[in-house]
């Protein structure tokens, strides 16, 4: 069988690989979707050349926690705090979501993923109201292209009158959808989202958890997100029953304690950090000083895209700012000015490849531009006027760039935005049909009854009794 070949040739490529390091002038040479070289130059032989002069080169982004469905509303969330968020979000736009609304928001998030260069997605996927929009969340995501471990949901969106069954019953389920994409093979792999701990019986927490174990499945779960609440809570009952582990993606965590810190690091946890939404939302600091602290490797993520932009430069943008400042907050408090930075740029790009990759446990398959690593990279800048010159490359890779300068992306080696346009969509009908279905949710959640956000007062106070019962018997501190 022919193989298929291609040579990015003449770019400055950063591999974010120590071993390689930045190539000022390099190729890439990629055949049958794996990277087979990085070099200062390398034949093309008969491999299909693509011109990346001008252009810096590096691995595609990888985003670790979006909830993709969302993207079409985008934006609805501008003014919410995290309280409305749950309520008009979970329990009043989810419900109201169709089997192809659920599709097409994943096909929109995917796409718009790919635009900006993020080449892989955590997709947490929780509104999977019923069988079919299970099947829509998995169809949508490999109809957009991008790389991804799609999170599986259990959370009820309408818990008066569910739409799925019992608990039990989507526990049951999630055997038919990891026959369907074990066996699909792909850029789609499946993992676990938990639903929140003490959000619902701590045994129905036990129960995703083996599941997800059973199958081998990478698990995301919002950590310590809600602050005097036990909701998103259970660090010290995860522990203490040997439930912690390397593979969960814990999201957020403003609200651990030093211990509950130390227990997730025991574990080998990750952390993903939605700077845009911890900040707008009033869910604390973003926890770089902490991950630095008990020796964790950050990571980033859109998050909601509901509120935040689908691109990971203004994540990575965010990050390093907030990190600056927090750094720097006492020393200016005391007087003084700091001498250094506390992190780089190119930490920032870290967060968003290496550490991004480790975290989903594909770090020996992406997040560096390595020799058998499959080829997926990026391509940014070119004619760019708003990033030239380039005296910092990684500086302006950070600070500098926005979507319209990412030119062409490859995902497992195949060509998916080329100079500027993506290749698999037709954007402006996208567009339209992500317009419409907006409305229409929206209607629906009217014509429930709905108003959004529909937070009642003091919401967090009145659901805090039920999160309590939910809890195990007390861990001894």
């Amino acid at each position: 069988m022919a193989q298929q070949r291609t040579l990015i040739t003449g770019g400055h490529v950063v591999s974010m690989d120590p071993a390689i390091g930045d190539l000022p002038v390099g190729d890439v040479l990629v055949e049958d979707g794996a990277i087979v070289a990085v070099a200062p130059s390398v034949p093309a032989g008969d491999a299909e050349v693509i011109d990346a002069t001008g252009h810096v080169v590096l691995p595609g982004l990888i985003d670790t926690h979006r909830h993709t469905w969302q993207s079409i509303v985008r934006g609805i969330c501008a003014d919410w705090t995290l309280g409305d968020y749950y309520f008009g979000i979970r329990l009043a736009i989810s419900p109201a979501m169709t089997p192809e609304d659920v599709r097409l928001g994943q096909v929109v998030g995917g796409a718009d993923a790919l635009n900006a260069g993020v080449t892989t997605l955590l997709d947490f996927s929780h509104t999977n109201n019923t069988p079919d929009h299970s099947d829509a969340a998995i169809s949508g995501i490999r109809e957009s292209g991008v790389r991804a471990a799609h999170c599986h949901g259990f959370f009820e969106s309408r818990p008066a009158d569910p739409q799925f069954g019992s608990h039990a019953d989507r526990v049951r389920d999630f055997a038919r959808l990891a026959r369907s994409v074990e066996g699909g093979g792909g850029l789609v792999t499946l993992g676990v989202s938990l639903s929140e701990v003490f959000g619902q019986p701590w045994q129905q927490t036990v129960d995703e958890l083996t599941l997800a174990r059973e199958h081998g499945a990478l698990v995301v779960t919002h950590t310590g997100c809600v602050w005097g609440s036990c909701v998103t809570g259970g660090i010290r009952e995860l522990d203490a029953a040997g439930l912690l582990g390397p593979d969960i993606v814990h999201v957020h965590c403003n609200a651990l304690d030093d211990d509950e810190w130390a227990a997730l690091a025991r574990s080998g946890g990750k952390v993903s950090i939605s700077v845009e939404t911890e900040l707008n939302m009033g869910m604390g600091r973003p926890v770089f000083e902490r991950c630095r602290r008990h020796g964790l490797a950050p990571t980033l993520s859109a998050d909601v895209i509901s509120l935040n932009s689908g691109d990971l430069w203004h994540q990575m943008r965010f990050g390093l700012g907030f990190d600056r400042w927090d750094a720097t907050h006492a020393v200016n408090l005391a007087g003084r000015m700091p001498e250094t930075v506390t992190s780089t740029a190119r930490d920032a790009l870290t967060w968003t490849t290496v550490n991004a990759a480790e975290a989903m446990g594909m770090g020996d398959r992406i997040g560096s531009l390595t020799p058998g690593k499959r080829a997926d990279l990026v391509l940014v800048g070119g004619p760019s006027f708003e990033m030239a010159p380039r005296p910092d490359v990684v500086g302006s890779l950070v600070f500098q760039t926005t979507v319209a300068d990412v030119r062409t992306v490859l995902v497992d080696g195949r060509v998916v935005k080329r100079d500027g346009v993506l290749v698999d969509h037709d954007l402006r009908a996208l567009t339209r049909q992500a317009e419409t279905a907006c409305e229409d949710v929206l209607q629906r959640v009217a014509d429930n009854g709905q108003t959004l956000p529909g937070t009642p007062e003091n919401g967090w106070d009145l659901m805090e009794p039920l999160f309590q019962a939910n809890r195990p018997q007390p861990v001894a501190r």
